[in-house]
This record gives C-alpha cells, structure tokens and sequence, in this order.
C-alpha cells in the first residue's frame, strides 16, 4: 500500500502521540509511588500560600487585631519566636517520619515480598504526613524571613505579618493532627489483613473495569467467533514454510518488563497500513533487546517507518506494575500465600487470607465474558492477534500455584477447597466448572502424599464433597445447603 507525503506525516504524528502517551502512563504510574512529588507539591503550595498571605498581610494590616483581647497582634520578638519553633519542630518531625516510613517500607519489602514494595510506596497517607510537615517548615521559614523590629526597619516602621503567623500556627496545629494520624496509619498499614485487602479490592476493581459482566443468560460457545479461516497463512501453526516467512518482526528496543500497551495506537496503525499484526507479549512479560515484539503481515506493508510506530506502542521498564497486567495482583497474593505456608513462617492463616480474596476475585471473573484473542476493527477485519485471556489461565495462576503449598498445610488445604466452592457459586459456565474440579483434583493428589492421617483424610473428603456437589445441575443449592460448608468447616 503505497504512502503518499500526507500519509507520511500523520504517520510522523502518530508516532508522537503514541510514544509520549505510553511515557506520560508510565511516568504517572511512577510519580503514584514516589515520595518526592506529593510532599514537593505541597512545598510549592506552601510557597504560594506564604507569599499570598505576606502579601494580604502588607495591604490589610493587623491593627484591628488589638481590639480582640483573644487575638491580639504579636510583636516581632514574640513572632519570631513562635515562627522558630514551629519550623524548628516540624522539620525535625519530618526527619523521624521519613526514618520510620523507610523502615517501615523495608520490613514490608522482607517480610511480604519486594513486589508490594510499590504498594507501600504509593500510600497516600504516608505521602500527605511527609508533605504536610515539610510544607509547614517552608512556610514558617519564609514568613519568619519578613519580620523587621521597628530598630531593624531603620526609618520606616517595623513590620510583623500577623495574619500569615496565624496560618502558620493554624498549620503547626494541623501538623499535631496529622501526627497523630500517622502513628496510627502505619501500624494499621503493616498489619497483613490490610496488605491483602489493598492488593485484593484492586484486583476486584480491575477485573471489574476491563471485562463485561455476563447479562441474562450464560454465554453460547463462541468459538464459531474466532474464525480461524480470517487468521493470515502465516500465523496458522500448520503453515509451510514459504507461508510461514511471510512475516515482518519488530524488534524490541529496551530491556526490561512490558509495563504497557497503546491497544489504540496498535490497532489504528494495522488500520491504516492494513495490516494483521500479532503481538508476541504481552503485559508483565520480560522482554530483551532485538527480540520480536510484534510479527506483521504482509510484510511489504511494515516498512521502518511503520515498526518505529508500532514499537512506539510499547513501554517497557524495569519492573511489573498493575497498570495492564491483572497478573501482577494475582501474583502479589499468591507470593504472600506462599511464604505463609513456608517452613520458616508457618503461618497458614495468612494463606488463608490470602485464598479467601483469591476466591472472591476468581468467582466474580467466572460470571464474566472475557474477550477474543483475535481483535477486529469497526468494519470486521482482523487486525490484532493478542495472547489469549483464559479463566483456566487465570485459575492455574492463583490456585494452581498454590496448590502445592497448601498440600502441605490441612488449615489451608480445606480453605483452598472452600474456596473453590465459593468460584463455583459465581459461575455457570461447565466449562469453567470442569476447571475447578480439575484443580480440586490436583489438590487431592498433592494432599495425599503432603499430608497424613487423619488430617489427610479430611482433604480428601471434602474435596470428594466439593466434586460431588459440581457434578449435579443444582450444585449452587447442594453448596448453599451444606450446613458444614455454611459453618465454615471448610
């Protein structure tokens, strides 16, 4: 397809937008875990407020103060004083937050994993309590710097912005408040009830943003959607060689994990340079420099121009982060889980925190639609071929990593199964039903060589209760009518 000089430059364009859109996303996402840019915000704003209240202070005058017996104005002396010791003590407390926020940081690092390092580097709380102490401290120090005793101002009259001390001992107040917030945020912060509730409503609230709800009926089987016969002979796996060469690749630039995707600035090139592209990663995968990020087809139509736009849709940085990837927050359970019911811990009430928002997650994914690998455009045309986004993907990644761990443990064990049973009461789909059963297989088998006794022997049998109950078409009912189930035995 032939590109004419006006082609070329919504081209040049394109590749603008798209490369700052996914560097402004990953730039964000960075400045949410960061504890420079709230508290430096909060500096500035402290700036403003100084220059805006010497200023009032100026034109306004504080004489009308001395008719109040309860609000009178202060002298210089007195002023500076005051000024002296707020700046003084907030930016010593400042000091002992920022020591205790980084200590805290470390122990959750060690002891829940280094990956919800991001978590608590982005905690609002501990950002507005560094902000708020350093930002007292920059107003107080430029509004002492005003002062001048009527010796000091020589001819003129001596100047003392009252109406600004106020504010400033208005903030020192607000300091104490805030204080005393964060001696109790940080320990309700580190408690691991909480880490799992922050890691789990997330997952929630992205498996609710990016997949539809099922409405009305079960959803028919869609495989008849996915037509095969759209997808180009190159990418078919029983493709001949010559078929199979037909391909442009494009290459990635950095090393590191694939943080984000432009999927509109993919799918808007394939477009307009009619094109299928199939895209080799996909969101938390590890990519390496002049690996294939995206095969295109038909080759004559990805020149160097259009790779450049196409790998312009990619970011990639040195860590996972949430942002596309509904993996991550998986793993982030599945990590604490695992080093609860490690030796070294022994803490399987943790792990079955952990399995309780993991069910959750899991049942409210089982009664949704989760889309096509195969994407098309607004006229039908297959454009993009992604990585499928299965339920049986997502339920190897958090209980079928699991399962091994729990194996060991008859605590987690029986909760990994009620668990389960909790999926199976948000789904209706028997697809999805046979998947669950598969896994409380699997955790059947490890049992019986982890455990022993009786212990073991209570798995198995809830597990062969668990099956016997999805076996039949009012399995929902059978769960709910269990008194055992409802009791909480499992």
């Amino acid at each position: 397809m032939a590109v004419g000089p006006a082609g070329f430059a919504a081209r040049e364009g394109t590749r603008g937008i798209d490369s700052v859109k996914t560097t402004l996303l990953r730039f964000a996402d960075g400045l949410r875990a960061s504890y420079w840019f709230l508290p430096t915000v909060m500096a500035l704003g402290a700036v403003l407020l100084a220059g805006g209240m010497i200023l009032l202070d100026t034109y306004a005058g504080s004489d009308w103060m001395d008719g109040l017996p309860w609000l009178y104005a202060a002298r210089p002396d007195g002023a500076r004083q005051v000024l002296s010791t707020v700046s003084a003590s907030m930016i010593t407390v400042a000091g002992t937050v920022f020591s205790v926020t980084i200590a805290a940081v470390v122990y959750a690092s060690g002891q829940y994993g280094p990956r919800l390092l991001s978590n608590f580097m982005s905690d609002r709380g501990n950002q507005v309590t560094l902000g708020t102490f350093i930002a007292t401290f920059v107003y107080c120090l430029l509004v002492l710097r005003t002062i001048r005793s009527a010796d000091e101002a020589g001819a003129g009259a001596g100047f003392v912005p009252n109406l600004a001390l106020l504010v400033g001992v208005a903030l020192a107040l607000c300091s104490i408040a805030v204080l005393i917030f964060f001696i109790h945020h940080v320990p309700s912060q580190l408690h691991i009830n909480s880490v799992i509730e922050d890691v789990g409503e997330k997952l929630l609230k992205e498996i609710g943003a990016r997949f539809p709800q099922f409405i009305g009926a079960p959803r028919p089987d869609d495989a008849g959607q996915d037509d095969a016969s759209r997808v180009p002979a190159t990418f078919k796996l029983d493709a001949s060689e010559a078929d199979g060469a037909r391909r442009a690749s494009v290459d990635a630039k950095r090393t590191g994990y694939l943080q984000i995707i432009d999927e509109q600035a993919i799918m808007a090139i394939a477009r307009d340079q009619d094109l299928v592209l199939r895209l080799q990663y996909q969101p938390g995968d590890f990519v390496h420099v002049g690996r294939t990020l995206v095969e295109a087809s038909p080759p004559e139509r990805c020149d160097e121009e259009t790779a450049t736009l196409v790998a312009g849709a990619f970011a990639v940085g040195s860590r996972r982060t949430a942002l596309q990837d509904l993996r991550f927050l998986v793993d982030e359970l599945v990590e604490i889980a695992a080093r609860a019911l490690s030796p070294g811990v022994n803490d399987p009430f943790t792990a079955v925190t952990c399995l309780d928002w993991l069910g959750a997650a899991l049942s409210d994914l089982a009664g949704r639609e989760l889309p096509s690998h195969l994407r098309v455009d607004e006229d039908g045309a297959l454009r993009v071929i992604t990585h499928p986004v299965t339920f049986a993907g997502f339920m190897d990644r958090g209980f079928g990593a699991l399962a091994q761990y729990c194996a060991t443990d008859m605590v987690a064990s029986l909760r990994f199964i009620r668990a389960l049973g909790e999926v199976s009461l948000g789904c209706d789909d028997p697809a999805r039903l046979r998947i669950l059963d598969d896994h409380a297989v699997k955790l059947a088998v490890l049992a019986r060589h982890g455990l022993h006794g009786c212990n073991q022997e209570r798995v198995i049998t809830r597990t062969d209760e668990l099956r016997r109950a999805l076996a039949e078409p009012d399995y929902k009912r059978r769960l709910r009518d269990s008194s055992a189930w409802l009791g909480g035995a499992a």
